[in-house]
């Protein structure tokens, strides 16, 4: 088969896979090339060992699927790096072995048994060129590039915590990679909480502690991912313990990220919260509107879509809990999109997120609104369902309105209920009134902004 053809082959390959798994589709798939096709084998070249491990963890069905549909005959697929591309310096401290690279280290006159240490599993989109910078993650950010920079000698250790989908894996993944990039032949870490603990099982029920930490302990950089997981589970706790303080003792870099502070993680024991409070402890924050409609269109830039700033600012303004929901809605637009052979234009976009829109907003009551106003301006339910016109009151009460309108999908006449049986001319004239201010007003906006923080982030039953 002539190399064009197999080019030409490839290419719609390609497309078709984008098809198939659009939730996976990344523009970066065209810089991807093809080695060979031929006896029912398709190989394809990546640029880096992570864009393979992705590939490979994600995408080797719906490839293999189009490989298969495009040519008509069984295709086995597989992923390697581009031998044409320059090695991956990071790399050169595994010696690979079978089952992977196997590292030997010796501590004094005794030999630990072999130890299989892979590559670090990043995802090929984590990096700090790709995360979009707000009022919301600007700490965390800053810091992790601090961190990447110089391991070991800024903050340590640096603990990030914040709820679900906001980012700090994308972090974590972003630091490894920098000091990877920066630091020829440093030894990295990177792995859940969930599997530190596995591992450490697995050791014992092996037989091979000692090579379990061998592993942890001489490392240059431990990333954990979700330290929540180590509550309630004392022999692991021990094990990090002693683990931290040999890597910190050494001048070792550690970075953690949990979905709560230190203090605040349940069962923690109270020698790991003090020492994860040793370094710097920061927060990440649903991001601002500013930032997630950044993100979208940042998002949308990394799969190769063609949106708008107005289907961006759509998006951003209906879909705020997280970043995975707006990931969610790119996913669904450009799936309804390839299946519908339409352009993507904001009537689009209104139809393909709607079920998402709906979904999102049940997960918020007014009862949720309420009860963050209520905490913020410190009154009572009954003065907001009361008939005081008071500023101090009145207020509150439109403000419950606007947010009810903006972030439930209850009609005028049952947010008017919620608050004192209110028609709905009332509450159309709150919510008017509410919007005027949001727009002339920067501090209406600011306190919006955070009362709307507030109610995503509430955790529900």
């Amino acid at each position: 088969m002539a190399v064009r053809e197999v080019e030409d082959i490839f290419i719609d390959i390609i497309d078709r896979t984008k098809t198939i798994d659009p939730a996976n589709a990344r523009k970066w798939f065209d810089r991807l090339t093809v080695s060979h096709l031929d006896g029912g084998s398709l190989g394809i070249g990546c640029p880096d060992e992570a864009t393979v491990q992705f590939l490979q963890d994600n995408c080797k069905s719906s490839f293999t699927r189009a490989a298969q549909q495009i040519t008509g005959h069984l295709i086995a697929v597989d992923f390697g790096v581009d031998t044409h591309e320059k090695p991956d310096s990071s790399s050169r401290r595994f010696e690979s072995g079978s089952d992977g690279p196997i590292l030997q280290k010796k501590h004094g006159s005794t030999e630990f048994a072999e130890v299989k240490i892979a590559p670090p599993k990043l995802h090929p989109d984590y990096t700090f060129d790709n995360f979009v910078v707000g009022p919301s993650n600007r700490l965390a950010h800053a810091s992790c590039v601090a961190v990447s920079q110089s391991p070991g000698n800024t903050y340590n250790p640096l603990f990030i915590y914040g709820n679900s989908g906001l980012g700090k894996t994308h972090l974590l993944h972003a630091v490894c990679f920098e000091a990877q990039r920066k630091s020829n032949g440093a030894v990295i870490q990177y792995l859940s909480c969930e599997e530190f603990v596995n591992r450490f099982i697995r050791a014992i029920e092996e037989g091979n502690l000692s090579g379990f930490q061998s592993q942890f302990r001489t490392v240059d950089m431990l990333v954990i991912d979700d330290v929540q997981f180590l509550r309630e589970r004392e022999h692991s706790q021990e094990e990090f313990f002693h683990t931290f303080n040999a890597l910190y003792n050494n001048g070792k870099q550690i970075i953690l990220s949990a979905d709560s502070p230190p203090g605040k993680i349940p069962s923690l024991e109270e020698r790991l919260i003090s020492r994860f409070n040793w370094g710097l402890v920061t927060r990440i924050d649903p991001p601002s509107y500013e930032t997630r409609v950044a993100i979208v269109q940042k998002k949308a830039h990394l799969r190769g879509l063609n949106i708008s700033d107005e289907i961006a600012e759509y998006i951003a303004r209906k879909l705020h809990a997280n970043i995975r929901e707006l990931e969610g809605a790119l996913t669904t637009i450009y799936a309804v999109a390839t299946t519908t052979d339409k352009v993507i234009d904001l009537e689009l976009a209104q139809i393909a997120l709607e079920g998402q829109i709906k979904a999102a907003a049940r997960h918020i009551s007014i009862t949720d609104i309420i009860e963050v106003v209520t905490s913020h301006f410190d009154v009572r339910l009954a003065d907001l369902q009361s008939k005081k016109r008071s500023q101090s009151i009145t207020e509150p009460r439109q403000i419950c309105m606007y947010l009810a309108r903006n972030l439930t999908k209850h009609s005028l006449e049952e947010i008017g209920g919620h608050l004192g049986g209110r028609d709905h001319t009332t509450v159309m004239h709150a919510c008017s009134k509410i919007s005027q201010a949001e727009k002339s007003d920067p501090q209406m906006h600011t306190l919006l902004g955070e009362l709307t923080k507030q109610i995503t982030q509430t955790p529900k039953a």
